[in-house]
């Protein structure tokens, strides 16, 4: 090989392409690290309505770190995602300088078990908020299977006028239902064909429970656990004991 000047020609060449090739890419890494391409502008789309901007920015500033080439998209994603009522984040870059972030906000559909929110999509987060909301209850990672329920059983009620306040799903898989208004009304579903079990009660409720109502008498809680029909408890309601036989008349029989 020594002696074929030719394969030293391009042995050398070979070289000298991959000392360039080298060069350049240190180069590039070096500028593009640069000050002059840092970030300088970040454009926020909403809209906008519980998300505070100024604390995307602040993350934006505190723990995004790089520069309009080298800044980790996906990291960003993932500090962003932990800012208080950001559902999704969407991030693009904007030559020369400037990085825009789309903004997806959480919709809280209801509260879930004891500190959490629980959106429309049966996804649970945690944020402040103050206003009213169903209750929702069940056991880790249930969320979605009682979102998907409370609009299930919402549907259901839908004749009757009642709305639901409260869903429960118990660690036994059993569910219970709470309606709104001063008067609340309880409506225990177990765990056997809990639709079916509604929708008997929203088909006789007219003549049972509406009708015992507008006559005056509150009805507290329904038991929809029996096979063909339903318990009602009424506040305050004594049975009547049935009477005993005086004693003469016992030992008349005998």
């Amino acid at each position: 090989m020594w002696d074929d000047t030719r394969q030293l020609n391009q042995a050398a060449l070979a070289i000298a392409v991959a000392a360039v090739a080298m060069f350049l890419y240190g180069a590039t890494l070096w500028a593009i690290r640069q000050p002059v391409f840092a970030l300088q502008e970040v454009v926020i789309r909403g809209p906008l309505v519980r998300v505070n901007p100024a604390h995307i920015e602040a993350v934006v500033r505190e723990e995004l770190k790089g520069t309009f080439f080298t800044l980790r998209l996906a990291d960003a994603r993932v500090s962003l995602a932990r800012v208080p009522w950001v559902r999704a984040v969407g991030l693009r870059r904007a030559w020369p300088r400037t990085l825009e972030i789309m903004v997806s906000e959480q919709e809280p559909l209801a509260r879930w078990n004891e500190a959490s929110l629980v959106n429309a999509q049966g996804e649970t987060f945690t944020a402040d908020y103050d206003g009213e909301l169903p209750q929702f209850s069940g056991p880790e990672g249930s969320a979605a299977d009682v979102t998907a329920h409370f609009r299930e059983f919402g549907q259901t009620l839908k004749p009757t006028g009642l709305t639901l306040a409260e869903i429960r799903l118990s660690e036994r898989a059993a569910w219970e239902l709470k309606t709104e208004g001063p008067a609340p009304l309880m409506l225990e579903l177990g765990r056997v064909d809990p639709g079916g079990r509604l929708a008997r009660f929203v088909a006789y409720y007219p003549g049972t429970i509406q009708k015992l109502q507008r006559a005056g008498t509150r009805v507290e809680q329904v038991d929809l656990r029996y096979r063909n029909g339903f318990a009602a408890r009424v506040p305050g309601f004594r049975e009547t004991p049935a009477k005993k036989p005086a004693p003469d008349q016992v030992r008349g029989k005998v």
